[in-house]
């Protein structure tokens, strides 16, 4: 009788292992504990200041530091965490404040008031977010900064500003993230002041310093450019209603 050949076994290390929904299923908890954390570090931050410790984290989330660890590497790890969640309500909180006009003094206006308006209300977890901790790799850091975020909202504002003007939109980047440094910059001082003049002060004098700038290169309309545009809206209207 001949023999048959045999197909040696797979090394099992070969194998894709695949996941069932034992595993898969504690996905979701990790995520919401997560979240929880991240709450709790916010919340520690208000309590304590900027320079928290683990244990007063692990304290307001009601466990220990070990359990912290077990889902956040280290406090830069746990710091990106903070950092993306504030990113997200502050990015939020801009795009709405700049969809509510349409006129480019009045959307940066808007823009300067709603980024003072989000570090007055939590001036300890602003200072906790714009200063990393040492242990932190910056090269690690997925949301490249919320500085940097907030930058790209202000180019995209002045392109449109510039687009409006009929004026090319090179210069946005370095305006936009320019106008954001200007803003941080007294923001900041403003934070620190023993003496600090009310919000709305402060908004009117950014917006009027960098408007200043802006203006020179992002005329307003005239009266015949508005009437141009409105009589070709016009137009544009009654002939899709023909149709």
């Amino acid at each position: 009788m001949k023999s048959e050949a045999v197909t040696p076994p797979t090394p099992a290390s070969t194998v894709p292992r695949r996941r069932d929904r034992r595993d898969s299923r504690w996905d979701e908890h990790r995520r919401a504990r997560r979240e929880q954390l991240v709450s709790a570090t916010v919340a520690a931050v208000g309590e304590h200041g900027p320079g928290v410790g683990m244990e007063h984290i692990a304290a307001a989330a009601g466990t220990s530091k070990t359990v912290v660890y077990r889902h956040f590497a280290d406090r830069g790890e746990l710091h990106l965490a903070v950092c993306a969640r504030v990113a997200e309500q502050l990015l939020g909180a801009l795009r709405e404040a700049m969809t509510r006009t349409d006129r480019p003094r009045q959307m940066v206006a808007a823009a300067i008031d709603t980024y003072l308006a989000f570090i007055e209300a939590d001036p300890e977890l602003y200072r906790f977010v714009v200063h990393a901790p040492v242990d932190r790799d910056p090269t690690a850091d997925p949301i490249a900064g919320l500085s940097e975020l907030v930058g790209e909202q202000a180019t995209a504002l002045v392109a449109l500003a510039l687009e409006q003007a009929g004026r090319p939109v090179a210069a946005a980047e370095p305006w936009g993230h320019g106008l954001v440094g200007l803003v941080r910059a007294a923001g900041d001082r403003w934070l620190g002041s023993v003496d600090p003049v009310p919000r709305a002060e402060l908004t009117t004098h950014l917006t009027d310093l960098a408007w200043a700038g802006l203006s020179g290169v992002v005329p307003p309309r005239t009266t015949t450019q508005r009437a141009t545009t409105q009589r070709a809206t016009t137009q544009r209207a009654t002939t899709e209603g023909t149709r």
